[in-house]
């Protein structure tokens, strides 16, 4: 057997050295995932007190959940874009440290304008849920892939889901204000961990920071979303809601103008008007809508008196533990999706997913009178939304260029915060209209728990007809820099395969372009026609 050189032992060796960092990467990138989703459901269980606790009328107490999902909207394509350009876990340090700022913040007041302040800023850190697919696409080795990616979507909901039951019995044993502190706690381990663990990639886009289109967009979402978060407060038909809608319609119309027309813009609106991607991104808006509502539905429904004939009864935490599940078992449907994936491709996982959640809610309607149904029931959605979640990046990444991955998923991200936003508005309209009168007070009805299944139903047949629609065979992508040439065609064309494994191929490409480089020009790496650029950054 001829012996290895000394150049291929060495090249071996960096191999598991970087498979091995691989490992370590997903793990804590999924943590950091889990950490940010956590903001979304800390204040569930303090949240009919805020007015007390904040000395302020309950339409203003909601701007502390308002403030969230604004900056977080904002956040996720303008920190994607960034990463694209600065570098991915430098914006994700980035993310969490201002989530920490934001918690301490918040931890230290009782004022109304410091604690919005504070929950926007831990908004920001939504876009670290992208970013960290991102990484993943560019370090993981491309048959851990697609379960990585996979978990990394799913700790939206895992997060959810764990920190309701967390949330719970902190707030029941100790000041409210220590929900802010262990967020802290937490974005900080997730930061020392992110330092001392995951690679920064080398892969960068090309050109600058595209200022007037994140204005623009920010605008837009900001005018877009806050009528759809306090329509129900000011009046669906006042003149303020309408005319934010319609000024949301124009800003967003002009920023999709300057985008088309000016170079390195913010989003890639040709890229996402793709057949694949658009698809993908409504269907994500169905998601969001669709794991929402059960979020909101059973632990209102558990913990409603039993007095009222159809409440279960059932403490802050007890409600928590039910629907905790639903996150469980989100996280273990992660290696599901790879090998089903790997199989079938990530449409087949979505479809699938989509069609169990499809019978969960569909089940949901007449399953409604014991807590042991809610828990089926988180479990058997959990199960389908774990699935649909981890297909999204999956569809996303085999269909964009590498260097386009932070802001084309920070923009998936963001579908999904909107369908988050509108189901809100939506189920919270249709519960104040069929509430009932139990002793004098108004709560919501079981009509209108059915009611809401029934929309989240509408809305996940609605992504899986979406589903439907997308191509079996994903569309082809501009190759990766430095890709041989047949790098999207014949077999490796299938979307299974391009999802999973185009991330490391182009890691491994990118290496071999700086071991090529450092005996070149400083132009020598850049392929015709390609905006990305490899080059490791400053202390990077």
């Amino acid at each position: 057997m001829p012996r290895r050189t000394a150049q291929e032992d060495s090249a071996a060796g960096g191999r598991v050295g970087e498979a091995r960092a691989a490992r370590g990467a997903v793990p804590v990138l999924a943590f950091a995932g889990i950490t940010v989703a956590v903001m979304q459901t800390l204040l569930i269980p303090v949240i009919k007190d805020l007015p007390v606790l904040l000395s302020t009328s309950p339409a203003n107490a909601t701007w502390v959940i308002t403030a969230t999902l604004l900056a977080g909207a904002v956040a996720t394509p303008i920190m994607g874009r960034l990463g694209d350009l600065y570098g991915k876990r430098r914006m994700l340090l980035t993310s969490l440290g201002i989530m920490v700022v934001g918690s301490l913040v918040c931890g230290f007041t009782d004022e109304l304008v410091t604690m919005i302040v504070g929950r926007a800023l831990q908004g920001f850190a939504m876009g670290a849920i992208p970013l960290g697919i991102g990484i993943m696409r560019d370090v993981v080795p491309r048959e851990r892939l697609g379960p990585a990616m996979a978990l990394m979507s799913s700790s939206i909901g895992v997060g959810g889901g764990l920190a309701l039951p967390g949330a719970a019995l902190i707030a029941s044993h100790a000041d409210w204000h220590a929900l802010f502190f262990t967020s802290a706690g937490l974005g900080l381990v997730s930061m020392l961990a992110t330092v001392l663990v995951v690679p920064e990639p080398s892969l960068r886009a090309g050109g600058g920071f595209d200022l007037p289109g994140a204005l623009g967009l920010s605008a837009g979402l900001v005018l877009l979303l806050l009528p759809v978060t306090k329509g129900g407060d000011w009046g669906w038909n006042s003149p303020v809601t309408l005319g934010m809608f319609g000024a949301s319609a124009a800003v967003l119309a002009l920023w999709g103008l300057w985008e088309l027309r000016t170079t390195g813009p913010l989003v890639d609106l040709r890229t996402t008007a793709r057949r694949e991607v658009l698809l993908t991104n409504l269907a994500s808006i169905m998601l969001g809508a669709a794991f929402y509502i059960v979020s909101l539905i059973l632990p209102q429904l558990l913990q409603l008196p039993v007095s009222t004939g159809y409440g279960l009864g059932q403490s802050m935490l007890v409600a928590g533990l039910c629907v905790a599940p639903l996150g469980v078992t989100m996280m273990f449907t992660a290696p599901v999706f790879g090998r089903m994936s790997a199989r079938y491709g990530p449409r087949a996982a979505l479809l699938t997913g989509m069609l169990i959640m499809a019978v969960g809610y569909g089940a949901g309607l007449g399953m409604m009178s014991a807590a042991w149904q809610t828990v089926a029931l988180s479990v058997v959605l959990g199960a389908g939304m774990g699935l649909a979640y981890a297909s999204l990046p999956a569809l996303i990444v085999g269909a964009v260029d590498p260097s386009e991955t932070g802001a084309a998923n920070g923009l998936n991200t963001l579908m999904r915060s909107i369908g988050t936003s509108t189901a809100s508005a939506v189920i919270g309209m249709i519960l104040a209209n069929t509430s009932v009168s139990m002793g004098g007070v108004l709560v919501p009805s079981m009509r209108g728990f059915r009611i809401s299944f029934l929309v989240a139903l509408g809305a996940v047949l609605a992504g899986l007809v979406l589903a439907v629609l997308l191509p079996s065979r994903g569309v082809p992508r501009p190759h990766a820099r430095g890709a041989g040439p047949g790098a999207e065609s014949g077999p490796a064309a299938d979307p299974a395969a391009r999802s999973a494994h185009t991330g490391a191929d182009a890691h491994t490409a990118a290496g071999a372009r700086r071991t090529e480089d450092s005996g070149r020009g400083p132009e020598s790496g850049r392929a015709p026609g390609s905006q990305a650029t490899a080059r490791t950054p400053p202390g990077g």
